[in-house]
């Protein structure tokens, strides 16, 4: 059975830094992209970050891009959120997505919460 967990979020002051993790388990990851999606109070769920299986790869919404960094290390099968330069408008729930072939795979979600 696959696993997808999330850690790492938290109340940060804006200007602040988090580091969210994604640990992922029960099958081999190799060959699955993974990445960030977050949903705001209100919204629709949106994209934030991807990176390919190897890792090679990293693409970001228009709304991070400079601040946040997408990062893996498939020894570990985990995926990484470096966030930087918060922001109010960074305040959402904030989900795993293991994208692999055919199936597609989300963690529950973190709390991320930064106050002006």
């Amino acid at each position: 059975q696959v696993h997808v967990v999330e850690s790492g979020g938290g109340l940060v002051q804006a200007g602040g830094s988090l580091r969210l993790s994604c640990a992922a388990s029960g099958r081999t990851f190799s060959m699955c992209a993974m990445g960030w999606f977050r949903q705001a109070p209100g919204k629709e769920r949106e994209f934030v970050a991807r990176i390919t299986g190897s890792g090679g790869v990293a693409s970001y919404a228009d709304s991070v891009k400079g601040r946040l960094t997408i990062s893996r290390d498939n020894a570990k099968n985990t995926v990484y959120l470096q966030m930087n330069s918060l922001k109010p408008d960074d305040t959402a729930i904030y989900y795993c997505n293991v994208d692999c072939p055919i199936v597609n795979y989300w963690g529950q979600g973190t709390q991320v919460t930064v106050s002006s």
